[in-house]
């Protein structure tokens, strides 16, 4: 039920005193209390129902995440309901379901005029850079939000995982008919697995992980190894974030080949000049997602993705600073949850 100010019959924002969990340091979540969002013009107030938790927010609890400056409220993967929006030109209104584009881009720089607004000079990211959705209530700009009347919170949650995928695969141009390896078969991973398969490629996956490499047997019928066994490959997609792995990619290539890094490192990477001069290999860094959130929402209420098999635990919100270091060195652990109260 709606009133006349567009504000779905719940809360009144001012009336809202909310907990948040918040990365102090590495290593270490806490439960604070503290004041509800205030919109701003062009805002809307959003209830988080569901976070997807990502690697880099595994990487940010370890002291690994090069973007994250602690303390920092974590969660840029989000299925949320709408409760307070003004008027506004993207047909967002109170009690709309939808995922959270975490990308805030500055719309003025020479990246956003060419519409890659990924790599915006001044990109701030939600969870990264800027707080994000470990809370109850966030304030988010409304072009950000995309509506789902079919999809559930746990599936809107999951459509930025699909994005980095998405968005990578288009990136390096992938065509039907090559040879391609996924490298990591965590959720980045299987994302770029969907995509890749849809081109019409051919596919090879590895891991190190015999749990990943057994879930993703069964899932998606498709022979996991340990390592690359095939190559070279016409494109490379590394999904590992492991230095080691990603380094080891440029020996896969083959001659005019791409190399395509979908995960990311904050240590230095080192790989020989003239087997990639000589192979004339093109690196590519793929970033976020970019114009790929409609799609990809369009793709799971028709049911060509299925993320349900992904989610394999689950916490709710305020067990996150007992809990997060257990979901972290769980070996079977393909995606986490936390579902939020309420």
């Amino acid at each position: 039920m709606r009133d006349k100010g567009n504000r779905l019959k719940l809360h009144s924002c001012k009336e809202l005193h909310i907990d948040a969990v918040i990365l102090q340091e590495p290593g270490r979540f806490e439960c604070i209390d503290r004041d509800s969002p205030q919109p701003e013009v062009g805002e809307a107030l959003v209830r988080v129902r569901s976070i997807g938790v990502c690697g880099s927010d595994h990487h940010a609890f370890a002291g690994k995440m090069p973007f994250v400056q602690c303390p920092r409220v974590l969660g840029h993967e989000l299925g949320v309901e709408v409760v307070e929006v003004g008027p506004n030109d993207h047909g967002v209104h109170a009690g709309d379901h939808c995922a959270v584009e975490p990308y805030l881009s500055c719309g003025r720089c020479g990246p956003c005029n060419q519409g890659r607004t990924n790599c915006c000079q001044h990109l701030r990211v939600l969870g990264i850079h800027t707080d994000g959705g470990m809370c109850p209530y966030l304030a988010v700009p409304t072009g950000l939000l995309h509506r789902s009347e079919r999809l559930s919170y746990d599936q809107l949650a999951l459509v930025e995982t699909l994005g980095i995928g998405a968005h990578a695969v288009a990136r390096c141009g992938l065509r039907a008919g090559e040879r391609t390896l996924v490298v990591g078969l965590g959720a980045i991973g299987l994302g770029t697995l969907q995509f890749v398969r849809a081109t019409g490629a051919e596919v090879e996956v590895a891991d190190t992980n015999p749990q990943r490499r057994a879930f993703v047997e069964q899932a998606f019928q498709i022979t996991a190894k340990s390592g690359p066994e095939n190559g070279p490959y016409d494109v490379v997609f590394d999904a590992t974030g492991n230095a080691t792995a990603m380094e080891a990619g440029f020996e896969q290539v083959a001659a005019g080949g791409r190399l395509v890094f979908v995960g990311l490192t904050n240590q230095r990477l080192t790989f020989s000049n003239p087997p990639f001069h000589q192979r004339e290999i093109t690196l590519y860094a793929s970033r976020n997602s970019c114009h790929q959130f409609r799609r990809i929402i369009d793709l799971i209420e028709a049911g060509t993705i299925d993320t349900a098999p992904w989610v394999t635990h689950r916490m709710g919100l305020l067990e996150v600073p007992d809990r997060f270091a257990e979901i972290t060195r769980a070996t079977n652990m393909i995606k986490t949850l936390i579902e939020v109260d309420g």
